[in-house]
Formats: C-alpha cells, sequence, structure tokens
C-alpha cells in the first residue's frame, strides 16, 4: 500500500536522493535545484510513500503555454502561479521500488490535482522510450522538443484537459 501526498520542506533531501539515482548527472536535479523551486512553488511537488518511507516523486511548475522551455528548470521566476498548465520537470521512483505503478500513480495524482486546479492540461519532456507509457496516461506525443536539457533528446507531451 502507498500514500501519495504533497511534500514538505523535510523531504527535499530525499527527494534529490532518488532523482540523483534515476537520472543522469547532466538531467538531474540537485539538491539546490530542489531547494530553490521548492522555496518558490512547493504546491507543485508530490511524493509516494510505502510504509512511511519516500520512494518517488513528482514535480513541476505551472506556466502559460503548453510548453516545457528549458529556461523553466533554472529561472523560478518562470513560475506562472495562475498559468493555464502544469509541468512536469522530474517523475522519479526508487529502482527497487520500479515496476510496481507507483509511477503510473504519481502522474494519474498530478493530473488529476491540475484538472482540480483548473489547469488546461498538463505537460511534460521525455525520452523515446518512455513516450508509450505517457500515451496510456493520456498524453499526446508532439514529437521531437526543442530542448536539449542534460544534453539529450527529448519529445514534447501535452495531455489537454
Amino acid at each position: 500500500m502507498y500514500t501519495i501526498r504533497q511534500a514538505t520542506h523535510a523531504d527535499i533531501n530525499r527527494m534529490a536522493d532518488i532523482e540523483s539515482v534515476c537520472f543522469p548527472e547532466s538531467e538531474a536535479a540537485s539538491l539546490e535545484s530542489f531547494k530553490k523551486r521548492f522555496s518558490v512553488f512547493p504546491e507543485c511537488f508530490y511524493v509516494l510513500e510505502v510504509e512511511g518511507i519516500v520512494v518517488g516523486h513528482i514535480n513541476g511548475c505551472v506556466y502559460s503555454a503548453p510548453e516545457l522551455p528549458d529556461a523553466l528548470y533554472s529561472d523560478v521566476s518562470l513560475h506562472c502561479p495562475n498559468g493555464a498548465y502544469q509541468t512536469v520537470f522530474g517523475l522519479a521512483v526508487e529502482p527497487q521500488c520500479q515496476n510496481r505503478g507507483y509511477a503510473s500513480a504519481l502522474t494519474k495524482h498530478f493530473i488529476e490535482v491540475s484538472r482540480v486546479g483548473k489547469r488546461e492540461g498538463v505537460v511534460l519532456t521525455c525520452k523515446d522510450y518512455l513516450v508509450k507509457f505517457y500515451e496510456r496516461l493520456g498524453f499526446v506525443n508532439g514529437g521531437v522538443s526543442a530542448s536539449s536539457h542534460g544534453g539529450a533528446r527529448w519529445n514534447d507531451m501535452v495531455l489537454t484537459f
């Protein structure tokens, strides 16, 4: 059994640890990035706990357009609290806890929070191998992204309500 809840300041170190094992160093958000982002938009951070231990997280900022420009990762002033689209910067689950539906549960939770918050949709970028995962959750593949975050090739994914 698991619980999804809004993250607290006390979760930031754990979230950064999970991030560092799930993403290459060039793509992973640093502890400092987590702290900076959380200080501006804490309402956009959720964690998944199993037996009281955080094993996964999802986070992002709110933006005015259905896109995820690279500048959002580093410039917290671009967060638009009343914006139309929830972005996903990161979705990560501890490797030993993967393939149990936790990433899907976190994503579905974020989608529902976005709907309730009257957003127009959710946007993210992902690598080729994750396109089908997000399509199963209702996202539409917008093709290769202009993003060069971490030096990787990304796909734009959009879910419009």
